[in-house]
C-alpha cells in the first residue's frame, strides 16, 4: 500500500516580490548550470520562504532541473536529445541552419520555466539536483533567464 504523508504547512504574514535577469554566454550546445546564481539571488533579496520561478526567453534554449554531480548524465542527457531531434532529420523549417528545428523540438521535450520550493532561503532541491539552462544551438549564444521569487523576505535590504 502506498503511503502520503504531509509536512505541517506555514504561512507567510507578508508576500513579496522580487525579480532579477540573468545573462548567459553559452559556448554552444549543451548545459550550463545556474543553482549559484540562483541562491546568491535568493541571498541578496533575504528571501524567507515561498517559490523561485526561472523562465527562459528563447526558443531554442531551455531549463531543467537535472542531477549536478555526475557530469556523464549530461552528456548522455545530449546525446539522447540528439536521437530525440537530430540535425539530418530533413526538417522544413532550417532558416538558420541545420540546428535551427532541432534546437525548438528539444526546448519543447524541455522547460521554458521551472518554480522550485525555497523554505528559509534555500532552494528545496535534492542533494544531487541543480538548475541548468540547455542551449540546443551549435554556435554561442547570449540568453537571458528570468528569476522571480514570491513569498516572504527574511529581511528587507
Amino acid at each position: 500500500m502506498t503511503r502520503i504523508t504531509r509536512s505541517p504547512a506555514t504561512q507567510a504574514t507578508a508576500v513579496h516580490h522580487a525579480e532579477a535577469r540573468l545573462t548567459v554566454d553559452t559556448p554552444g550546445e549543451g548545459f550550463t548550470e545556474l543553482t549559484a546564481a540562483a541562491r546568491a539571488f535568493l541571498s541578496e533579496i533575504g528571501a524567507g520562504s515561498g517559490v523561485l520561478t526561472f523562465f527562459c526567453r528563447h526558443t531554442s534554449a531551455s531549463l531543467t532541473i537535472q542531477e549536478n554531480a555526475d557530469p556523464d548524465v549530461r552528456t548522455d542527457l545530449l546525446t539522447a536529445l540528439r536521437g530525440l531531434a537530430p540535425r539530418d532529420h530533413g526538417w522544413v523549417h532550417d532558416t538558420e541552419g541545420p540546428d535551427d528545428m532541432p534546437a525548438h523540438v528539444r526546448t519543447m521535450l524541455s522547460d521554458s520555466s521551472l518554480c522550485v520550493p525555497v523554505r528559509d532561503g534555500a532552494m528545496a532541491l535534492g542533494t544531487w539536483q541543480g538548475i541548468f539552462l540547455l542551449e540546443h544551438r551549435d554556435r554561442p549564444h547570449r540568453r537571458e533567464v528570468v528569476l522571480a521569487f514570491t513569498g516572504a523576505i527574511r529581511h528587507l535590504s
